[in-house]
């Protein structure tokens, strides 16, 4: 699948996500800005070697391999800039940095880990009776047991932690997000890290 084919999925999918619709700024250029910020997702994802796509091509993740140190405020400015004024705006960034720090937290301190920062599967190809989801699970679960690492994602949207929980995943922590709604915090404990 073409790079822009991947982004234009990518915006399709921020659409329906929650925290997504929130940070994007809501006036007559929307659209432009979900494209931006499906973009910089998919740059940063081919980069990082994190982009994973169904036999489909209808479900799209981004798993990084990471830990707390990648976390370098200074390298990312210029990126960070570009999604201030073509994404969020001045006034919804300052509220995203205060739900980051507490969300941030959430992850392991110490060490690496695998974290899924993006996870969408296009309506056409959602439910029980289609193999995309399970595809993409077995996915990440593949690179959990390979990298030996814990598996890391969170969402606001309760259905999908109730599918996150269906397929392995344990449910760590809920908060109340500023938004009004419950973050559900979830992660997944490859076999061999448990003993």
């Amino acid at each position: 699948m073409k790079k822009e084919e991947v982004i234009e999925k990518v915006a399709l999918l921020l659409k329906e996500i929650p925290t997504s619709m929130e940070i994007v700024k809501d006036d007559s250029k929307k659209d432009k800005r979900f494209h931006y910020l499906a973009t910089h997702m998919v740059e940063k994802a081919l980069k990082k070697d994190a982009l994973i796509i169904s036999k489909n091509q209808k479900g799209i993740a981004i798993l990084f391999k990471t830990s707390r140190k990648d976390d370098n405020f200074w390298a990312e400015i210029p990126e960070q800039l570009g999604l201030l004024i073509n994404v969020t705006g001045f006034k919804k960034a300052m509220n995203i940095l205060k739900s980051q720090k507490y969300i941030k937290n959430q992850r392991p301190k110490e060490g690496e880990y695998l974290y899924c920062w993006f996870w969408g599967i296009l309506a056409d190809a959602r439910g029980a009776d289609t193999q995309t989801g399970k595809e993409m699970k077995d996915e990440f679960y593949r690179q959990a047991v390979e990298y030996n690492l814990p598996l890391y994602a969170e969402t606001r949207m309760r259905q999908n932690a109730l599918v996150y929980q269906r397929f392995g995943f344990e449910l760590f922590n809920k908060w109340q997000h500023p938004s009004g709604d419950t973050m559900y915090f979830l992660r997944y404990i490859p076999p061999v890290l448990k003993k």
